[in-house]
């Protein structure tokens, strides 16, 4: 009975694995392929190792300077999503007021509301501010909209800290802003590693928020991958190679980071 249920697990797994990879294995080869044959056959290997279309999608996605604008936000934004929720979870932690009570229900609320309800008032607030069209206020934006999932990891880990770490730094003359950033933060290594990786991969292949704040200069990645796109056609070697292209750092980011993701969690759940 155990083996047959194993074996079952192990096919359905199989299965997940399968569908899982497919679509990537796709995007990889068929960047080495022409129109032509895409069209015909996109589940053909191909005929040989063209890389005509990466040079193309490089050169017409700008790559260098997307790729350094991409870096400029994604870093950014990830900087202040550490800082503030960082901060502001130990806050609601650590005081106990019946407002900080009320606030973190409102954050936890905050999560369940899509971006797309809130795009249009967002354009045209922010569009008469003269507030787009800017990677700072790119950076900003992600800041509002990512506070409350990172607040929330903060929140959570902060509460699996003993409270006599920092006492014991009090009794010996440190101030609350010194108990957080040299006692408190340094403990937070774990879950900061998680709420980096999260953020990166959101903020880097994020596309909707972007296309409505930096739509004439500074495009980031995925929003030159979509120049290969129009209305009436699609040039499908070409964007291929554009997805691989700016998929590729994030890709090699995650797999050195993801072990992170499980630790992090794992470390405050068990504390």
């Amino acid at each position: 009975m155990i083996t047959r249920f194993s074996s079952v697990r192990f096919m359905f797994a199989v299965v997940v694995v399968v569908l899982w990879v497919f679509p990537f294995a796709l995007i990889v080869l068929n960047p080495f392929k022409t129109r032509l044959e895409i069209i015909d056959n996109p589940l053909a290997p191909p005929s040989s190792l063209d890389i005509e279309n990466f040079e193309v999608a490089w050169e017409r996605m700008n790559f260098v300077t997307s790729l350094i604008n991409s870096l400029i936000v994604t870093i950014g934004s990830g900087v202040l999503l550490v800082i503030f929720p960082a901060m502001f979870g130990y806050f609601l932690a650590r005081f106990d007021f019946r407002s900080n009570r009320l606030i973190y229900a409102l954050i936890i609320a905050s999560m369940i509301i899509p971006f797309q309800a809130l795009m249009i008032p967002f354009v045209s607030i922010y569009g008469q501010l003269d507030m787009l069209n800017s990677k700072t206020y790119l950076m900003f934006f992600y800041l509002g909209f990512g506070t409350a999932l990172s607040t929330f990891l903060y929140h959570g880990f902060v509460k699996s800290i003993p409270v006599s770490v920092e006492e014991a730094a009090i009794i010996d003359g440190a101030s609350r802003f010194q108990v957080f950033w040299r006692v408190v933060f340094p403990m937070l290594k774990p879950i900061t590693a998680t709420v980096i990786v999260l953020n990166a991969l959101w903020i880097w292949n994020d596309f909707l928020l972007p296309s409505l704040v930096l739509f004439q200069s500074d495009r980031t990645l995925p929003l030159e991958t979509y120049t290969f796109f129009g209305t009436y056609t699609t040039e499908l070697g070409l964007a291929m190679a554009g997805l691989v292209l700016a998929t590729s750092p994030i890709l090699v980011f995650y797999v050195i980071m993801q072990r992170h993701i499980v630790s992090g969690v794992a470390t405050g759940s068990v504390k």
